[in-house]
């Protein structure tokens, strides 16, 4: 189908939505797989990056990679994708000149990488600025009007913005910054705008209120006051996290706990492979370091999500011990023991790996600064605004924490809370949006709302159902069922995990032990040892 052909479907669809307070991670799930450009945000806690991963999930399985990227390199390791700026090939620059596309036409990665993508994400889309949303528009327009003869938004493609404008806002080295939503870019693509109001990370009603009516424009006296309440009271954690503004407070602190340890220090080295340029990248965004140095005892954070070993990005915890081979062993603050075993950080393009990096997913967390606390989810935080100087640095930090009774303020300056005032007024306009989009929403039948998935589908290029996928579909239930005894069934084996299981063989571990180490069946086990060649007669099926 040509691109002319589903650019119709799609604004049609669009059409039909309009202009789509808040609703639900389902309702926004169904209204992306129509293929209409979307702008997915909400209150921090309320699902976004989880609605975003169920939707590139839902593509992948019919076949359509789906190009994730992120305003920062940050950001883009927690999704395992790329900067905007590098997947677009508009760099470093905030506009592109004509001489600058048509450099970059010639580089032939970059173009077959923008003519073969059918869906663009943008995620934390607050910290993208105007001029940059627009360069990438005018890069893909014309990188595809050649192979589909068309000049469309962002070139015809699904384009979904997802994030929270009240959260760090852009920052250009040029020029005073604009919001993404001012650029004509944004206006032209016209994204349905679905705004999550379910709460996953705040439980408390009262802090639920402080936080909503800083976004409202409502926060008054009392509000203050309940805020105010919180400064100098002291934390009852054992080892809490401690947010500050400014990076040279956080290594004071970091440093200066780690020395005051008793023990031996353990030095865990970074491995990357890759260009030099994307893994400088890696580097610089990944949230482990370069070098880890830890001791037993030491206040440590997770770097990134892995929900089947038990812990995500913002889990905290204490090095209790560390084993044979070296690898830290932490008691999270829930009580649960989890070994830290080195993980990968990547840049891919589609399947395809360009840079990767290895490191303990952890750092050091007597404290960390505010701008890498973003999406993060924490317990209890001791946080100290004195010195804020940016919009949304307030808000990020305490709206980190699930509960008033969880949040210790050292200071709280006049800027702290301060929202910009121009994301306060198109707040409520996509509130309305987003209202007016549910209610058009609810007023379509099923068998309308899978006719246009279907057109979405099919104008993509997504694979036919088949009995095949009905019966992968069937194994990925089944899958689902047995991972809840063997969390890891199925997974690949990693150099890492080989390793450990070499160790845990030649100290003659059960297969009992090591099938319940790994997580996975004894007769995986006993598979895997026969794929490296260990089983002899010395192997006992104890």
């Amino acid at each position: 189908m040509s691109a002319c052909v589903r650019a119709n479907l799609l604004y049609d669809v669009q059409k039909w939505f309009a202009i789509m307070p808040h609703m639900k991670q389902e309702e926004a799930l169904t209204i992306l797989k129509t293929g209409v450009n979307v702008f997915l945000t909400g209150e921090p806690g309320a699902g976004k990056t989880h609605t975003i991963n169920r939707y590139i999930a839902w593509l992948r399985e019919r076949g359509i990679d789906a190009s994730v990227t992120a305003s920062t390199g940050i950001a883009a390791t927690h999704i395992s994708g790329m900067t905007v700026h590098s997947w677009s090939g508009i760099g470093i620059k905030n506009e592109m000149s004509e001489w600058d596309i048509e450099m970059l036409m010639s580089k032939e990665r970059t173009v077959k990488r923008i003519i073969d993508a059918k869906v663009l994400i943008i995620d934390e889309i607050s910290m993208l600025d105007a001029a940059t949303l627009s360069s990438v528009d005018r890069v893909l327009r014309a990188v595809r009007r050649q192979s589909f003869a068309a000049d469309m938004p962002f070139g015809g493609m699904q384009v979904i913005f997802v994030g929270d404008f009240f959260q760090l806002p852009p920052v250009s080295r040029e020029r005073a910054a604009s919001f993404a939503f001012e650029s004509e870019s944004w206006k032209e693509a016209n994204p349905i705008v679905c705004y999550l109001s379910e709460q996953h990370r705040q439980e408390d009603t009262a802090f639920l209120e402080i936080l909503a009516a800083l976004r409202d424009g409502s926060f008054n006296e009392d509000h203050a006051e309940r805020l105010q309440e919180r400064v100098g009271v002291a934390s009852t954690a054992t080892m809490p996290m401690r947010l500050y503004t400014h990076n040279v407070d956080v290594d004071r602190i970091n440093d200066s706990a780690l020395q005051d340890l008793e023990g031996d220090i353990k030095q865990y080295i970074m491995d990357a492979k890759g260009s030099e340029a994307l893994v400088a990248g890696l580097k610089k965004s990944c949230l482990s370091p370069e070098t880890l140095f830890l001791k037993k005892g030491a206040a440590v954070m997770f770097t990134r999500n892995n929900f089947d070993a038990g812990y995500v990005n913002g889990t905290l915890g204490t090095v209790e011990s560390f084993s044979i081979d070296g690898t830290p062993v932490v008691r999270t603050q829930s009580g649960r023991r989890i070994a830290a075993e080195r993980q990968e950080w990547s840049v891919t393009d589609g399947p395809k790996v360009l840079a990767r990096l290895t490191q303990v997913p952890l750092r050091l967390a007597w404290a960390i600064t505010v701008h890498k606390s973003q999406g993060m989810s924490l317990e209890s935080a001791i946080i100290d605004l004195s010195h804020a100087f940016e919009y949304g640095q307030g808000y990020v930090a305490i709206s980190r924490v699930r509960s008033l009774s969880g949040l210790f303020l050292e200071g709280l300056n006049a800027r702290a809370l301060a929202l910009h005032p121009k994301v306060l007024q198109h707040d409520h306009r996509f509130r309305e949006a987003s209202q007016v989009a549910s209610a058009k929403f609810e007023a379509f039948t099923p068998a309308e709302v899978e006719l246009l998935q279907e057109r979405f589908l099919k104008a993509s290029g997504a694979k036919e159902p088949t009995v095949h996928r009905l019966s992968s579909e069937k194994r990925s239930r089944d899958l689902a069922s047995m991972r809840e005894r063997y969390p890891n069934m199925g997974r690949a084996w990693n150099a890492s995990d080989d390793a450990r299981l070499k160790k845990m063989f030649g100290e003659d571990t059960s297969t009992s032990a090591i099938a319940e180490h790994f997580g996975r069946k004894p007769g995986a086990i006993r598979a895997r040892l026969g794929h490296l060649g260990l089983i002899d007669y010395k192997w006992s099926k104890k």
